[in-house]
């Protein structure tokens, strides 16, 4: 099959390596435009477009797929490509009407939740912030609607209790590859059988907001957790941001007549929550330090039993 692949974050790589490695030719990338960072703003490319120079695959970064002339020029080229199937993996852009209905087996999403619960941008961030145990990866036909297409390919994975962002991204994204496998397969033996959303089950995961990593300690213990899980929380430490990477629920440990957000213990940098229960950190960034394990942290800072965070 001639396929196009649309992606933008690291998420996409295993999808677009799985194609590129596979028989199926891909005969275009389509990815956000390069983005300037650092002190020198220089123009960073992409994770999919660094990906597919790797395997020689003409790459375009429109502006618009809706609107403008990139976005005429972006039609063109899909037109002039002709492609029987286009695959889209956190792409960052909504695919007009026209795109939709081009390739001849349409559109597939590969989307990082069971759907239809956590339809939109951040799924993976909202999965943990409410504390669910099971997640996993959908293939589904695009269409005008937000992950609203009819599912093909669903796989489910447990989610650790401790586990974060960052791991559960990342095991995501090699499932992905995985269900793309399964429904390019089950396209080319003619068995896909699609099966539509209930909407009575969904739920929308929009952006993260930067001031929902900030932590209050007079939520409980578990809330605060998965807070920490999902968007990296932060806090004051000595006058100074401290970012919370991973953190552990001490459950056999309780402070009921310390203040919220008082550090109890200095030795496992444990904190008293809301509901009298202790969290602890495991992974910290010190505003002006690098990133760190907290056992690293505390070799090199004291911390003094009841300062409170905040």
């Amino acid at each position: 099959m001639k396929t196009v692949f649309m992606g933008t974050p690291e998420f996409a790589v295993p999808c677009l390596r799985y194609l590129a490695e596979s028989s199926h030719e891909v005969a275009a990338v389509f990815t956000q435009p390069d983005k300037p960072k650092g002190r020198g703003y220089k123009l960073i490319p992409t994770p999919v477009k660094t990906a597919a120079l790797e395997y020689d695959i003409p790459v375009y970064q429109p502006l618009s797929l809706r609107k403008g002339e990139d976005a005429e020029e972006a039609l063109r080229t899909l037109r002039e490509t002709a492609p029987d199937l286009i695959v889209v993996t956190a792409y960052g852009q909504i695919l007009p009407k026209e795109i939709l209905e081009l390739p001849k087996y349409k559109c597939i999403n590969i989307h990082a939740s069971l759907l239809p619960k956590y339809r939109g941008a951040a799924p993976i961030n909202h999965c943990l912030l409410s504390g669910e145990e099971e997640t996993g990866v959908t293939s589904m036909l695009m269409g005008e609607g937000l992950d609203t297409g009819d599912m093909l390919v669903k796989k489910a994975v447990k989610i650790g209790e401790n586990e974060n962002y960052e791991e559960l991204y990342a095991r995501l994204s090699e499932l992905g590859a995985e269900v793309l496998g399964e429904t390019l397969t089950q396209i080319e033996n003619g068995t896909l059988a699609p099966e539509k959303q209930d909407d009575a089950l969904s739920c929308y995961s929009p952006m993260i907001r930067k001031e929902m990593s900030a932590l209050d300690f007079s939520k409980p213990a578990r809330e605060i957790h998965n807070t920490i899980r999902g968007v990296t929380g932060f806090t004051m430490l000595g006058g100074k941001r401290l970012k919370i990477y991973k953190s552990v629920i001490l459950p056999d440990r309780t402070a009921p007549d310390a203040e919220n957000g008082e550090i109890i213990g200095t030795d496992d940098f444990s904190v008293k929550c809301g509901d009298g229960k202790l969290i602890a950190f495991t992974d910290i960034q010190l505003e002006g330090s690098r990133r760190m394990e907290t056992q690293a942290f505390l070799r090199g800072r004291k911390l003094t039993k009841g300062d409170i965070l905040g």
